[in-house]
């Protein structure tokens, strides 16, 4: 098996034909591809080649330009990584050879700080026992060193010479994507010799502390864990790609509709008319009736009426989406100084989608906290230690902190630890021989490397934050890890060196939940410490240990209660004799073939029984700054916020109530714990019984809210707030098909959801649960290896860039650094990036139909014969030069409210969830406002043209002239409507819609010049027809009428609208241009008032304002029944309640808000 691997899709010789079977796989680019095809059929053309191929051409050279660009840049990693060196033992000699030449079988050296070329079997290394060191956060994220060893037999393979003599034979599981695990056997000597993930070093791990090792290749290539490992990102489209997707083939169908409809008319007409005059109207060369003559124009009308989904939409979305992407990338207020790490946007195609999640699913550990853990408090033989004391020595009230504990005692401190309760260093200094036996347990029961780079200065390198911060404490307490090897670890226990021999490591799992080690002192005494979840410990534990559990207990009750992490720590003391035979009974177990897991498994339960207990310990992990508020606004918009977490739940739950998830206020708050399936449905069921219970009893059994389609239970307009917390091993059970439905209402009917002590996969499927049946936005955000999976499975993921390594970040589609951050992708950039999506379609499709359906009402006129209104260089360029820089200005810049004042108001959010502002009804809209906008921009000058005259008596009534003041009429009326619905206007709003008019006159007059006639006499035949026609007063009224026939029912059908019922951005920007008046005019009254009345300024500049309105709510339940139910509204005009109220302070007070009042009506 090659070493080579290989991300990129093409090369120079398959990249164009791969390339452009890709593209022509989309729908859209087939179907102008189809079209490019009928007009090169000149019995059915009527519009030249190029006003399809050039738009085509264009949009199928950008998408292939970035296409290669991309693949590029997979070409360069992948030769980067394919070319490094690597020294390969090669008949007995070290050759550098590049990676893709390694092979399964080759032994390789690496030195430190390499990559690992492949997977490899350690077989020996520079460091005592065959012991290496290695970093693996390419692999899962962490930062943190782990030590790897190699089996005993061969880690005295040192020298190049013996290892060109090493003929062993391994034999191993197939490859596989699981980075924690490895099986395999060694047969070398006539002896077998077992294999573990321990002996593994995986391809994209780096050597750390490791001068040289050697490795045996296991798998190379695809076949090493990483690209395993490295599956392809699920593709994902927003709901507004899968709306078009519909609309288009619809749009399609009514293009097909008016084709029959045209080709029929022109069969008739051909039948009943056209055959009077063949003399002067014969039918072309192939044409013999006037059935044939309609089939011929019905494909002439698909080409003429195609521009109804024009291919630059598609170019257009994806500059608007690239430049929101920006927008994001550019945001200094979600820049992390600290990090210095910018918020980015992976990707360009979820951008309007962040307008419209419903649901976020969250990790806790590293996204709602910090992830940086601190030792707070710990219970030691029934005393707790940790609360912080006044000078007294009684507990101290919040924000009365004493000066920290002094460890100066301590030469090997770390400075940057901090205690508060001395009498836990005094109970050190005097001998308790639990407290030693405490930290002694904390200094040798963990997997922690440290390094001394100077004397006295050690570095912790821990696979855990956690774990790092109890070894540090036993550090400051006196316990002072030092080194380890294989077999020994040493201690500095208050200030004398003492070796443990380190007989085994019993490993974390998740299944396990605990860690043990089993140590022999110098006394010879063999000890097992173990640490782990209260959860599993308790119940190992001996029963001399009944009244201390039940103290401790209470302990972890209360550290729990404070959103502490808490483990239990116990030991147990083994006879020589017993621990040899479990220790043979151990190298057996991990020398069987098969099995091998569950036999060691067995083992280790066997000797982690009968403990005592020693005490707990209790880790702060902070909350992450802003967390509480920003959970509190996303809520206020109405968006659902589910934790999904590892921890215990005391901890979870508590973390809930920090950051303002769960509330004193909730009705109440369920908690299911069931271990088998009856008791969880039974709990389920009864939480659902009294949440209805509840709303029937509020609602008097009268009212039944009214539930729009996307409810799928009456659960979900209950009254009351609800909660909902269930554990790992109950959702288990409530994830199965026969449960998760019942599971899924009644969490939904909740307003915030904690499941705790969860696996990555248990966190995925959760997600795909709500995806599945609440067709909801989903929003995943995570910052560990064991968010990925959730991350990867919902609509947008969301990577925290933190203490758990990037992997999170690599799998999501936007990363920042802090969980506030969050706040304003979705109600600012997520926000603004749907409103502008959603306008810029409905202008496309509206200016479009208005451009296309002239050419419908057209073919009454002209015999059906397929003529068009426009030239072709007009139809050409409307959707490339005439139109597309305004749209796309509106697209990219456009907002309703200001970014303050979308954090301000949340509800302005809800819009989005209910997909308010573009669906089905929405396009209706703008199909019908372009349908009657081409039915004035045709009848109006048709009727016009049919009896004017010019000035000089003559017919004004010819086919260009015509085609002119039509081009023109359309060209306006578009500007003037884009202008209607820009809501935010930039210079560069003005230039495009003000510069695409000069353009469309520049180029009309260019292209009836007399210039362009003599270079090019058989494409620009009618000189100076634009001059003449645009000469002519006749001409500019009737394009003046059709403009204002066609705005003034727009702009006075918004006015009754804002009026009438306004929604709550209409609100907002009201009472904003309010204040923004009173501020003006107060500051000329000051300037104006008397100098020496300060009194007056102070009470004219506090006059009451909106303030109590918006505080109290009122305008938001308004608002709210508009967005969510567009509930009809009493006939009282809510703007008009404003005025009022204005009108009343003005009245009595004279005040300037009066003024303010009348400036607005106006």
């Amino acid at each position: 098996m090659s070493n080579c691997i290989k991300t990129s899709k093409y090369n120079i010789v398959t990249f164009l034909p791969v390339n452009l079977f890709e593209q022509f796989q989309e729908v859209a680019n087939t179907y102008f591809l189809f079209l490019l095809i009928l007009q090169l059929i000149p019995q059915i053309s009527s519009l030249s080649w190029f006003t399809t191929i050039v738009p085509l051409v264009l949009v199928l050279t950008i998408t292939a330009v970035k296409d290669a660009t991309d693949d590029y840049f997979r070409h360069k990693s992948d030769n980067q990584v394919n070319n490094r060196q690597s020294q390969v033992l090669i008949s007995g000699v070290l050759q550098e050879e590049q990676w893709m030449n390694v092979r399964v079988g080759d032994i390789i050296k690496l030195e430190n700080n390499q990559f690992v070329a492949a997977d490899l079997l350690l077989l020996s290394s520079s460091e005592p026992h065959g012991l290496c060191y290695i970093e693996t956060a390419e692999l899962d994220g962490e930062t943190n060193m782990k030590v790897r060893q190699a089996i005993p037999i061969t880690a005295e393979l040192g020298s190049t010479s013996q290892l060109a003599r090493f003929d062993g034979e391994v034999i191993c599981e197939p490859p596989n994507n699981k980075l924690d695990k490895f099986g395999g056997t060694l047969y070398w000597k006539e002896n077998k010799y077992p294999l573990s993930n321990q002996n593994m070093l995986l391809r994209g791990c780096i050597l750390r502390n490791t001068e040289w090792c050697f490795g045996l290749v296991i798998f190379a290539g695809p076949d090493t864990k990483l690209m395993q490992n490295s599956g392809r990102t699920k593709f994902k489209r927003t709901s507004i790609d899968r709306l078009m997707n519909t609309l288009v083939l619809w749009i399609f169908g009514f293009l097909v509709c008016m084709g029959v409809i045209l080709a029929i008319g022109n069969a008739i007409w051909e039948h009943e008319v056209g055959v009077c005059f063949q003399i002067y109207l014969p039918w072309d060369e192939g044409v013999h009736s006037a059935f044939f003559s309609g089939f011929l124009s019905f494909w002439s009308y698909i080409i003429i009426l195609n521009t109804v989904v024009p291919i630059s939409l598609y170019v257009s979305v994806e500059v608007i989406r690239l430049g929101h992407s920006y927008f994001i990338n550019w945001d200094k207020k979600m820049y992390c100084a600290k990090r210095r790490t910018p918020a980015e946007a992976r990707t360009t195609t979820l951008n309007e989608e962040l307008g419209q999640v419903e649901y976020i699913f969250s990790d806790k550990t590293g996204t709602l906290t910090q992830n940086i853990m601190v030792f707070s408090k710990c219970s030691v033989n029934g005393h707790s230690y940790g609360d912080v004391q006044d000078m007294l020595g009684h507990k101290a009230e919040l924000g009365e902190r004493p000066e920290p504990v002094d460890f100066s005692f301590n030469p090997l401190a770390d400075p940057r630890f901090q205690f508060w309760d001395p009498s836990l260093l005094e109970a050190v200094k005097l001998g308790d021989l639990h407290v030693h036996e405490f930290f002694r347990l904390l200094s040798l029961c963990h997997t922690v490397m440290s390094e001394e780079k100077s004397e006295g200065e050690l570095f912790y390198k821990a696979q855990s934050p956690d774990e790092g911060a109890l070894v540090t404490a036993a550090r400051n307490f006196g316990f002072v890890f030092r080194s380890r090897t294989p077999k020994t670890i040493t201690v500095q226990e208050l200030g004398q060196a003492i070796t443990y021999q380190l007989l085994a490591i019993l490993d974390f799992n998740n299944i396990r939940k605990r860690m043990s080690v089993i140590v022999r002192s110098p006394e010879g005494k063999i000890r097992l410490y173990c640490k782990g979840a209260d959860t599993i410990l308790l119940e190992r534990l001996h029963p001399l240990n009944q009244d201390l559990t039940s103290i401790t207990t209470d302990h972890l009750n209360e550290y729990a209660g404070e959103g502490l992490r808490t483990l239990v720590l116990a030991y147990r003391d083994l006879e020589e004799s017993y621990y040899k035979d479990w220790s043979e009974r151990l190298h057996r177990a991990g020398s069987a073939p098969e099995a091998r897991e569950d036999h060691l498994a067995r083992l280790y339960d066997e000797v982690e029984h009968d403990m005592m207990l020693l005490g707990a310990t209790a880790i702060e992990d902070k909350l992450q700054q802003g967390v509480p508020e920003t959970i509190a606004i996303l809520t206020l918009a109405n968006i659902k916020i589910w934790v999904l977490t590892g921890d215990k739940q005391e901890t979870a739950v508590n973390i809930g109530y920090s950051c303002k998830m769960l509330t004193d206020d909730m009705t109440e708050v369920f908690v299911v714990t069931g271990h088998t399936v009856l008791e969880v449905r039974e709990e389920l069921r009864k939480a659902r019984e009294k949440m209805m219970d509840a709303s029937r009893s509020v609602c008097n059994g009268f009212y039944q809210e009214k539930l729009s389609s996307k409810l799928t239970s009456v659960l979900e307009a209950i009254a009351g707030e609800y909660a909902l917390v269930i554990n790992g091993h109950s959702l288990a059970h409530a994830l199965e098909a026969d449960m998760e439905v019942e599971f899924l209402e009644t969490a939904c009917a909740c307003k915030a959801v904690i499941c705790c002590r969860v696996t990555p996969l248990q966190k995925a499927q959760v997600v795909e649960l709500v995806k599945k049946y609440k067709k909801a936005v989903t929003l995943a955000i995570g910052d560990g290896a064991n968010d990925v999976s959730m991350i990867k499975t919902a609509h947008i993921g969301v990577g925290i860039s933190g203490q758990e390594g990037i992997q999170a970040v690599l799998a999501s589609d936007y990363s920042f650094s802090q969980f506030k951050f969050l706040q304003r992708l979705l109600l600012v950039h997520g926000r603004w990036s749907y409103l502008r999506m959603c306008k810029f379609l409905c202008y496309f499709f509206y200016k479009n139909f208005a451009f296309t359906m002239v050419h419908f009402w057209f073919g009454f006129f002209c015999g059906f014969s397929a003529q068009t209104v426009y030239d072709q260089y007009f139809i050409t360029l409307y959707n490339i030069v005439y139109t597309s820089l305004p749209v796309l200005a509106m697209g990219v810049f456009d907002q309703d409210v200001p970014e303050q004042r979308s954090m301000e108001y949340p509800k302005l959010y809800e819009p989005g969830q209910l997909n308010l502002l573009f669906n089905k009804r929405e396009f209706f809209i703008c199909i019908a406002q372009g349908i009657y906008t081409s039915i004035l921009m045709f009848f109006i000058p048709y009727g016009v043209f049919a009896d004017a005259t010019r000035d000089d008596g003559a017919q004004l009534a010819d086919y260009q002239s015509f085609a002119v003041t039509v081009a023109t009429s359309l060209v306006i009326v578009v500007s003037v409507q884009i202008g209607l619905d820009t809501g935010f206007w930039t210079a560069i709003n003005h230039f495009f819609i003000w510069g695409s008019l000069a353009a469309y006159f520049a180029i009309l007059f260019t292209m009836h010049s007399d210039g362009l006639f003599r270079m090019f006499p058989n494409q620009f035949r009618f000189v100076g027809n634009a001059q003449n026609t645009l000469a002519q007063p006749t001409v500019w009224l009737t394009i003046a009428l059709t403009a204002v026939v066609c705005i003034v029912p727009v702009v006075a059908f918004r006015f009754l609208k804002l009026d009438l019922k306004p929604e709550l951005s209409d609100t907002v920007r009201y009472t904003q241009l309010v204040r923004k008046k009173q501020k003006t005019q107060h500051r000329c009254m000051r300037h104006a008032g008397r100098a020496g009345s300060r009194r007056s300024g102070y009470a004219f500049s506090h006059q009451e304002g909106f303030g109590e309105l918006i505080m109290s709510g009122k305008n938001m339940r308004l608002s709210s029944l508009a967005l969510s139910s567009f509930a009809p509204r009493p006939s009282a005009s809510w703007i008009d309640t404003l005025r009022k109220k204005k009108g009343c302070e003005g009245s009595s007070a004279s005040s300037p808000g009066g003024a303010a009042d009348k400036t607005l009506r106006v």
